[in-house]
């Protein structure tokens, strides 16, 4: 099953210079918990902007078409098609975890979106792909806790397709 797993403003946007314009402790917590001994697949840009190091307790998949890139502790694939048959032959979830290239490129084949919104807008140069909503159906929102570590009002929201 192929999943997408994002955090977004208001308008959409998802990065600034393959970085998150925002600070949310919370989304990061999220996000760990949902993907936490799961396998996430992400772009090179991406990968290079979370550190270059893979994350603890989770397999890490590059989509590059750089041949001769390999970073150490992660699994490189240089086709959609290459992720798409790993996907199929596993029995856990593979999370798509970013940038925008790769969600455009995985969206058609998600079954479940999870989508932190947060009621802000941002500076920045990457934005989420447009959804087409007739496609999905809310399945959960919950707010998350504003506080001192996390100063945006922001919710969590799951999607399943329409079948």
């Amino acid at each position: 099953m192929i999943n997408a797993i994002w955090a977004q403003d208001e308008k959409g946007l998802i990065g600034k210079q393959n970085q998150m314009p925002w600070h949310l402790p919370n989304d990061l917590a999220y996000f760990k918990k949902m993907t936490i001994n799961h396998t996430i697949v992400m772009g090179r840009k991406t990968f290079e902007g979370l550190g270059g190091k893979p994350l603890p307790k989770r397999q890490t998949i590059l989509l590059s078409k750089n041949e001769n890139y390999h970073p150490d502790g992660v699994t490189v694939f240089h086709t959609v098609e290459e992720v798409l048959a790993f996907a199929k032959k596993s029995k856990d979830p593979v999370f798509i975890a970013g940038g925008a290239m790769i969600y455009q490129a995985f969206l058609p084949f998600c079954e479940v979106l999870y989508r932190t919104v947060i009621e802000k807008s941002f500076e920045g140069d990457a934005y989420f792909p447009t959804i087409d909503w007739t496609q999905w159906n809310l399945v959960a929102s919950k707010p998350g806790i504003v506080d001192e570590k996390n100063q945006y009002t922001h919710r969590f929201e799951t999607y399943e397709r329409v079948k």
